[in-house]
């Protein structure tokens, strides 16, 4: 699966993120936002492109992967004031470690790595817990509406990286895909946005 892709189906994860603090705390979300939420998940069909065959299993990964981070962020907002973000940052990696080894026990096979893996792999977990911590602090110190627009830069950039890379470009359908799940999420972060001026100034 092209990483633009399954870049884009992760996108839905500030969505699944309203769709769970409206359940676990309460959160009103409206019928606006629901219909917005209702867009993306079509933009992430449109991305994934089921067949009569069935929805490749490498998309059902990519929305697991969006489903996790979700629960991920949901859980962040509960963690104590006083834990230090780069413990939450390495308990992300851990984990990550831990599914990544169940993962290839199962699906590949294991060879001796080369220094240049080994270099690479040790850059990748490297930016991994910063990535983690960043995100994990934003939304600890500055509001969603705030922080959101951001996420939906991933695509953006797997999009390029994919282009530079692996010479890949999504199909036009998958980019009206991604297109719609990145307009839907800014939407309702615009709309976040604006009903918290139109609070400040009552």
């Amino acid at each position: 699966m092209q990483i633009a892709d399954s870049t884009a189906l992760g996108q839905i994860t500030p969505l699944l993120m309203l769709v769970g603090s409206s359940m676990l705390f309460g959160e009103r979300i409206g019928g606006l936002r629901l219909a917005l939420i209702g867009l993306g998940f079509v933009g992430a069909v449109m991305v994934a492109q089921p067949t009569m065959q069935g929805i490749s299993v490498y998309a059902l990964l990519a929305l697991g992967n969006a489903a996790l981070s979700a629960a991920r962020d949901l859980a962040g907002r509960e963690v104590a004031a006083d834990v230090p973000g780069m413990v939450v940052a390495i308990s992300a990696v851990i984990v990550v470690l831990a599914g990544a080894g169940v993962a290839h026990l199962v699906s590949e096979q294991w060879v001796v790595p080369e220094t240049r893996h080994l270099l690479l792999m040790g850059g990748a977990g490297l930016f991994l817990i910063f990535g983690h911590f960043f995100i994990f602090m934003a939304y600890r110190v500055g509001p969603t509406s705030v922080v959101a627009p951001f996420y939906y830069c991933f695509t953006v950039w797997a999009v390029i990286s994919g282009l530079v890379v692996f010479r890949q470009l999504p199909n036009a359908l998958a980019i009206c895909g991604i297109l719609l799940v990145v307009a839907s999420g800014l939407t309702i972060v615009s709309l976040d946005e604006r009903k918290r001026r139109l609070t400040v100034v009552a």
